[in-house]
């Protein structure tokens, strides 16, 4: 049986080297590749995949977003998000928006084929360092408005900016980015959002 894999990662250089090196496998087919993440449906729908490998960091929609429109507009092709971010909170949000696996880039070529090879026959599979560092972390104690707010300040936006982009009272941003801070246990909201990032909450 060969596998039908789409790649979906922002930067050509590697997706031309994850081609290459999954072309070696012998079960192996890469039937579709995209720069964006509001790409990969499409791509998916056309090409019929049964495995997609999505980086997270991409333009028009991140990969664990593309993840969540992906399982639920074809759900018979498995997303794995294969990415430089090890964050724990990252691996929560993935396996929330449908993914049934997880792979960090730096791992050896052997451990991506044995992962692809596994959810094509139904498993998950999860960085097992990062499956245990997710565990120890816990959940993202920011409620669904604060890791809003502090993503919209982001860009350095003011009070005000944000209230307007969010159509919130600025009085009702401020509770939230206090929250925020409070929760990361950091003095402002730039610390905040720092934490959060770092930790995959946002």
């Amino acid at each position: 049986m060969t596998i039908r894999l789409l790649l979906a990662d922002d930067q050509e250089l590697i997706r031309q080297a994850l081609r290459v090196l999954l072309d070696l496998e012998p079960d192996f087919e890469v039937v579709a590749s995209v720069g964006r993440g509001d790409e990969v449906t499409a791509a998916a729908l056309e090409h019929c995949p049964d495995v997609a490998l999505l980086d997270i960091d991409m333009p028009g929609l991140d990969g664990l977003a593309a993840a969540a429109v992906l399982t639920a507009q074809v759900p018979d092709c498995r997303v794995v998000i294969l990415t430089t971010f090890g964050r724990t909170g990252y691996l929560r949000r993935a396996m929330e928006a449908g993914a049934v696996g997880f792979v960090v880039k730096d791992a050896p070529a052997d451990t991506l084929a044995d992962a692809i090879r596994r959810v094509t026959a139904g498993e998950r599979v999860v960085d097992p360092a990062l499956a245990a560092a997710t565990l120890a972390a816990g959940e993202s104690p920011l409620t669904a408005r604060e890791r809003d707010v502090l993503i919209a300040a982001r860009s350095g936006a003011t009070v005000a900016e944000i209230a307007a982009r969010l159509y919130l009272a600025e009085g009702t941003v401020r509770n939230y980015l206090s929250g925020a801070t409070t929760k990361t246990g950091t003095r402002n909201r730039m610390e905040a959002l720092r934490v959060a990032d770092e930790r995959g909450w946002l």
